[in-house]
């Protein structure tokens, strides 16, 4: 990714942009063909000179296009001929957003079997599901990583429509309105770059596609923090559920050598805020003055090669992270046994309501006997068992059935195939 937005790079897109446009005004006759040969032969630049020149010029693209003059000669004068400098620049980048974005769909294509392989390894793994951080219901391990596959899916879907959307190129002059080159000229330019030419545009490609793009990272990486929050809370100590790997030799504290910490899940979360807020700025960008103003340019320099390489990086330790992460189903169950059996109280209230009693009753029957556990101590199964209200309407076996886990995983299976089925 670094040198997808390298100034090698980006000259090198500039460069693309402008020899197709001398194909195309070649073989319109605008120029003379024995120039393009000669402007093909010989178009050239150094990252270093075009510097050199811009401390003159301040102006990029003129420092790019002096520099091939000097080494292209008098057929020089061909090149950028009726262009704008937002033709160049704006069509490159659609060329180097491109590029990304296929970069960043193989880091995706690369996570996804991790997620769907351990999501079948943990399928029949309890879990006790939290809501509000405290014990709710039995869940199954495996669930949470089906959920993360079905998640990254429509981020891949999302980024190959924000692909599509950023892969548009414009050769229209000026305002759009294409006054020195004809709509026919852009579309042929476009073709032979591989992009699609925008159906409309001002100067500037509009900045809407390049929103849509950060916000598109923004989301890759709120799921990516997601994940990673998730491994944080499971490798505190007092859970211990899941942990990082930790590799011989590696040091948790300069000052606490006990210590295993999840530094990499840390760092996902920290980057991946990084890359929302530059969702904001691409959102800034969409309102320009008029026709165009210079605002957006100087911070797409910035958002859009960051954003791109901070996703990348955090899509690689993500899957790096989750391939390797160390589960402890052991423990995942002792921690669901932690409140003594209070996690099934809903399956026992919807028990007694099937044998005639009211939610309303229910509610109190289970409760009381719950808070009971939570104030006291005790084990539920047992108070509830000598519960004369409860013991009324459920024999002993109804009762046993009420605490079994297979109940709450039973339709594990059903959602793996309307998960997996997809792909």
């Amino acid at each position: 990714m670094a040198a997808i937005w390298s100034l090698e790079n980006k000259f090198k897109k500039w460069l693309d942009v402008e020899l197709a446009v001398c194909e195309v005004h070649a073989e319109d006759g605008t120029i003379p063909a024995e120039a393009l040969a000669e402007i093909k032969e010989k178009a050239a630049f150094r990252v270093e000179r075009v510097n050199e020149i811009e401390k003159t010029t301040d102006h990029d693209v003129i420092a790019f296009t002096t520099n091939l003059a000097e080494n292209i000669g008098p057929a020089s004068r061909f090149v950028h001929y009726g262009l704008t400098s937002s033709d160049v620049v704006d069509t490159a980048n659609a060329l180097l957003l491109k590029e990304s974005c296929d970069v960043l769909l193989e880091k995706i294509d690369a996570m996804l079997p991790v997620l769907k392989r351990r999501a079948y390894e943990f399928k029949d793994t309890p879990q006790i599901g939290r809501t509000h951080g405290i014990h709710a219901e039995p869940t199954s391990f495996g669930l949470v990583w089906a959920l993360w596959y079905s998640e990254m899916r429509r981020n891949r879907e999302r980024l190959v429509t924000a692909r599509e959307r950023v892969a548009v190129g414009k050769i229209s002059g000026a305002v759009g309105a294409f006054a020195h080159l004809s709509p026919d000229v852009e579309s042929r330019v476009c073709s032979k770059l591989g992009i699609a030419a925008a159906d409309v545009s001002t100067q500037v490609i509009q900045r809407d596609r390049y929103a849509e793009y950060l916000c598109t990272l923004g989301i890759i990486a709120s799921t990516l923090e997601k994940i990673a929050l998730q491994v944080r809370h499971w490798q505190r100590t007092e859970l211990r559920e899941a942990q990082e790997a930790f590799k011989k030799g590696q040091k948790g504290s300069s000052a606490m050598p006990h210590k295993r910490n999840p530094i990499l899940s840390e760092r996902i979360c920290g980057m991946a805020r990084t890359v929302r807020a530059n969702t904001i700025v691409g959102l800034e960008n969409v309102a320009l003055w008029h026709e165009r103003d210079i605002s957006h340019s100087s911070a797409e320099r910035i958002v859009l090669p960051d954003s791109s390489a901070t996703t990348d990086y955090i899509l690689a330790k993500a899957t790096s992270l989750l391939d390797s992460l160390v589960v402890y189903p052991e423990n995942m169950l002792k921690n669901l046994n932690i409140t003594r059996g209070l996690v099934f109280s809903g399956q026992l209230m919807l028990a007694l309501t099937q044998k005639g009693v009211t939610r309303e009753d229910a509610y109190v029957y289970t409760q009381r006997n719950a808070m009971k556990v939570w104030d006291e101590g005790g084990e539920y199964k047992e108070l509830v068992l000598q519960d004369a209200d409860i013991s009324g309407s459920l024999s002993r076996e109804e009762i046993e059935k009420v605490f079994d886990l297979k109940h709450y995983l039973r339709n594990v299976d059903k959602v793996f195939e309307r998960v997996f089925e997809k792909g």
